[in-house]
């Protein structure tokens, strides 16, 4: 950026200096023309008056003696104001030729004015360029990033569907031979947590391919997700739905926004010491649906929040650092929602909140 700087620099001076020496050979021209012995004598002097008018053909002047007063204007529109020229030149232009007689005050061409400010241009170009080429490094980034997320997601359903099929074989085995009642408890719980299993499994499948919604209640599916986080939370743990709205409805994948619930749930768990309380809101505002998951743990630090839904990050010691950064892409681009940390604050907990498009059409 320097180089074009200087070498415009550079050409400037060197056409200020070719423009001053054409005010020097006008002014001779014109010193030529109205010499007094010459015009006595009848002298043609066409051919001075073309030079004369060649030489300034890009130049705007005003010629005044040495009494400040304005002599001829040159390159002007008619009727301009000499005077308002005159000081506005004095103002902004260049210093005037000085010769014996007269003051000639001039303004640089319009490429002259334009030679100025190109390193002004190239450097907006230059910026623009750097901005698109760092726009499409981005989103080449986050789409390699997304690849290699609903890869990995598609895999792991893969690699659950083989031992998830076997399992359902074995605990139909077991059920169709006999128990005592304590062994049929227990077989339900296993067939309950091998649904959920399945349900995993089919949340994982999902990812990168476009989810099909329905509208549907809300309250249930975050009461479901509740009693499901409930009975694997510490008894020293309170969950409860606060609601507002009045069976309020939503275009949702069922399965995945339950997904998006658990995951918040399950963070406002691990913010606690085994006791507290988490509180789930819900509330209308316009024509959006608010959820929000606010827990009374131990809250983040601003450098945390900044990091929360990338891709990796965790502060867990255990863990993917994809919870988050999934229930984001969830909402927002499935859901057409926003899930963003509404407020926290170290040692006084967290409150993060779901935007969801209201859906008031009819429930089929």
């Amino acid at each position: 950026m320097l180089m074009p700087l200087i070498y415009s620099n550079y050409l400037g001076k060197k056409l200020s200096a070719l423009e001053l020496k054409k005010i020097q050979l006008f002014e001779k021209t014109l010193a030529e023309i109205t010499n007094t012995s010459n015009l006595d004598a009848g002298e043609d002097v066409t051919y001075e008056m073309d030079m004369l008018q060649s030489i300034i053909e890009d130049l705007q002047l005003v010629v005044i003696n040495k009494h400040e007063e304005v002599i001829d204007l040159y390159n002007f529109p008619e009727k301009t104001d000499a005077v308002k020229v005159l000081a506005d030149l004095k103002q902004s232009g260049p210093e005037p030729f000085d010769s014996e007689d007269y003051l000639i005050y001039y303004r640089y061409p319009f490429t002259l004015t334009l030679l100025s400010y190109f390193p002004l241009v190239q450097l907006l170009l230059l910026l623009l360029y750097a901005a698109v080429g760092y726009g499409l490094f981005n989103a080449s980034r986050r789409e390699e990033q997304n690849r290699v997320w609903v890869g990995m997601a598609k895999e792991t359903a893969h690699q659950l569907g083989t031992p998830i099929s076997g399992l359902v074989g074995w605990l139909e085995a077991l059920r169709s031979s006999p128990r005592d009642p304590e062994t049929g408890a227990v077989l339900e719980e296993m067939g309950r947590d091998l649904d959920k299993l399945q349900r995993v499994a089919d949340r994982f499948s999902k990812i990168g391919s476009v989810p099909e919604l329905q509208a549907m209640p809300v309250i249930p599916l975050l009461e479901e997700s509740i009693r499901y986080i409930s009975a694997r939370a510490s008894r020293n743990i309170t969950i409860r739905l606060e609601a507002s709205a009045e069976k309020p409805n939503a275009l949702l994948n069922a399965n995945l926004f339950s997904w998006v619930i658990e995951n918040l749930l399950r963070n406002a768990l691990d913010a606690m010491e085994q006791e507290g309380n988490i509180i789930i809101r819900l509330f209308e505002d316009g024509r959006w649906l608010h959820i929000e998951v606010s827990d009374d743990g131990r809250g983040m630090s601003v450098a945390i929040r900044k990091q929360v839904f990338k891709p990796g990050f965790t502060t867990k010691k255990r863990g993917w650092g994809l919870g988050l950064s999934l229930s984001r892409r969830i909402v927002e681009n499935y859901h057409r929602g926003k899930l963003f940390v509404k407020s926290t604050e170290p040692g006084k907990g967290t409150t993060l909140a779901i935007q969801l498009p209201r859906f008031d059409g009819v429930m089929t």
